[in-house]
């Protein structure tokens, strides 16, 4: 275990989170731990949702009890059906299993009502006339108390009587809500006499029109935690403000109290996790979709080609803080270099071919090469290149007039082909506008498998694919969407979107190995001093192939890395 690893693996087992879930089970306040994740579905799942996704998951099996899927489907307006197949599919990707627990804050719209009711009874809750924009004016400020709503002081019998009748469906939307009596005066605002529930006619994707009125977020929340016993109700941070009215709620009404602990979301450098503004991306035709490559989603994610080994590992990395914090986008790219490099075959693409003609390879004559799938894994075993006189080599690779310390190929300069032969440059055909369009070059035969037999050497190794051989593709180089790190910091007057990279995609037509002419977006793999690319899961065919960049090979996370512990070093000494 090198120390990244030990010191990641000493956060996730003493944290402060862990460290009260041990203290609640060994006092004997829960007899088993059992946590959820609570989506709304009212979008695709995004790179945002992963730590408390996996957090939930990986406490629940950590102390051997289970974690609920609910689905937060109190607002109708937003959420369809397609979202919650969606999600479904995305925490089974990351590799997570719910079973037979799965829930919906739907499935208790009975019971809720019924808590509604026991607080009207109680005398703490109201029907309130007063408009939405109304009832903001009520609230008052920061610094400013509340004034209570003119209808607060209504009797049980009427508020009763108006509730049954709101949702009997008399009165029209917006016209009345429910609200909690409380304290206009509390300096938390969400307990100056919060909405429970509001008339709102539309069609629910499970209940249908059953319903007229719908508990509001707050409301549903806690009382669902409640009803499936959730012994540990883990949140992020912005909901601690919030937890005084779960707490009030759950007092007034008697029942189950979970445990609400709240940590740091994930947020990373460089990407945009308001669903409102990556709505808007897809709207206004920015991006192609919800699965854009370039977008934070998990299926856009998927599609670009990371793995949920490394998504596991980054969530992980973060580890669980009290204060909220923003990680570098390159993290998430080193853990995708970590998992890729173990898993994914190495094969040969030029993605800005220029051809070779080696003058001294016989023209009818090929060679079938052995070349190694991954040097990280032996029993990936090998596979066969082919070779002939006419090859394509990356345009970067060859300079007629080179620098000092450029060492590739240039005229006069011998260098090693990969797996194949030392190759030396003879002479250039230009076209009628002075450019190189082609490179003549011979070859040594005796240095087959990329050895010379007089140990002479050669200072650069470079990837070719044969010509007669050689499979087409589009390839599209991904980078990052936003070029601000916080693309949500605009000046006055100006929207995110000023902030849009304009090269965040770059689309080539490359030269394959012919190994590679029935990928597919199962299996990654790596274009040898490139990068690591997928067949794109969309737009990819057999005949008509298109590879997405998931990660360059240049770790920027890994030489910072570096730099830091150097430093260290030397301020030390």
């Amino acid at each position: 275990m090198n120390e990244t690893d030990k010191n990641t693996t000493e956060k996730t087992t003493t944290d402060f989170l862990r460290t009260r879930i041990r203290e609640d089970m060994a006092s004997g306040k829960y007899e088993k731990v059992l946590t959820r994740f609570p989506p709304e579905p009212n979008g695709y799942l995004h790179i945002g949702h992963c730590k408390a996704l996996c957090l939930n998951f990986e406490l629940a099996s950590e102390f051997g009890g289970h974690c609920n899927l609910r689905f937060d489907d109190t607002n109708p307006i937003k959420e369809e059906q397609e979202f919650v197949d969606a999600i479904r599919a995305d925490i089974k990707w990351l590799g997570f299993d719910w079973g037979e627990r799965e829930y919906f804050a739907s499935d208790y719209f009975e019971t809720l009502y019924g808590y509604a009711v026991k607080l009207i009874e109680k005398g703490v809750a109201y029907v309130d006339d007063l408009s939405a924009e109304e009832i903001r004016e009520h609230r008052g400020t920061l610094t400013e108390p509340g004034r209570p709503s003119p209808y607060r002081d209504r009797t049980i019998e009427e508020n009763l009587d108006l509730f049954t009748r709101m949702r009997a469906g008399e009165f029209d939307d917006g016209s009345k809500v429910l609200r909690a009596r409380i304290d206009m005066a509390s300096g938390n605002i969400n307990l100056r006499d919060p909405v429970l529930y509001r008339i709102l006619r539309a069609h629910h994707h499970r209940t249908g029109d059953a319903w007229c009125i719908y508990p509001m977020y707050d409301f549903a929340h806690g009382q669902s935690d409640s009803i499936e016993g959730i012994s540990h109700s883990n949140c992020t941070l912005e909901f601690a403000d919030h937890r005084p009215l779960y707490d009030w709620f759950l007092d007034q009404l008697e029942i189950h109290h979970p445990t609400q602990i709240e940590f740091a979301r994930l947020a990373l450098t460089h990407v945009m996790l308001s669903k409102r503004k990556l709505r808007q991306l897809v709207e206004d035709g920015i991006v192609t979709g919800w699965d854009d490559p370039r977008m934070p989603t998990l299926r856009a994610l998927r599609r670009r080609g990371f793995t949920p080994e490394s998504i596991r590992d980054l969530c992980t990395r973060v580890g669980v803080a009290k204060k909220n914090s923003t990680v570098e986008y390159a993290l998430l790219e080193h853990c995708l270099r970590e998992d890729l490099n173990k898993r994914a075959n190495r094969v040969m693409a030029v993605l800005d071919p220029i051809k070779v003609v080696i003058e001294n390879y016989p023209e009818d004559q090929s060679d079938e090469l052995e070349a190694v799938n991954n040097p990280e894994d032996e029993s990936a075993g090998t596979r066969t290149v082919p070779f002939s006189r006419e090859l394509y080599i990356e345009r970067s690779d060859f300079m007629e007039d080179p620098p000092k310390k450029f060492y590739r190929l240039s005229p006069g300069r011998e260098v090693r082909l990969r797996y194949a032969y030392f190759v030396t440059c003879t002479d250039v055909v230009k076209n009628d506008a002075g450019e190189v369009v082609e490179i003549r070059c011979t070859y040594d035969p005796e240095t087959r498998g990329g050895n010379a037999p007089d140990n002479r050497k050669v200072k650069a190794t470079i990837h070719w694919v044969s010509a007669k051989h050689a499979v087409d593709a589009e390839i599209r180089l991904y980078e990052q969407l936003f070029t601000a790190e916080n693309p949500n910091i605009v000046p006055d007057g100006k929207d995110f979107t000023m902030h849009l990279n304009p090269e965040s995609l770059t689309v080539t037509n490359a030269k394959l190995e012919p190994s590679l002419a029935n990928a597919t977006a199962d299996f990654p793999v790596q274009f040898e001093r490139t990068g690591y690319f997928i067949p794109d899961s969309v737009d990819s065919k057999p005949g008509a192939l298109v590879f997405n960049r998931s990660v360059s090979l240049r770790d920027s996370w890994a030489r910072m890395q570096k730099q830091q512990a150097q430093q260290g070093q030397k301020a030390k000494a």
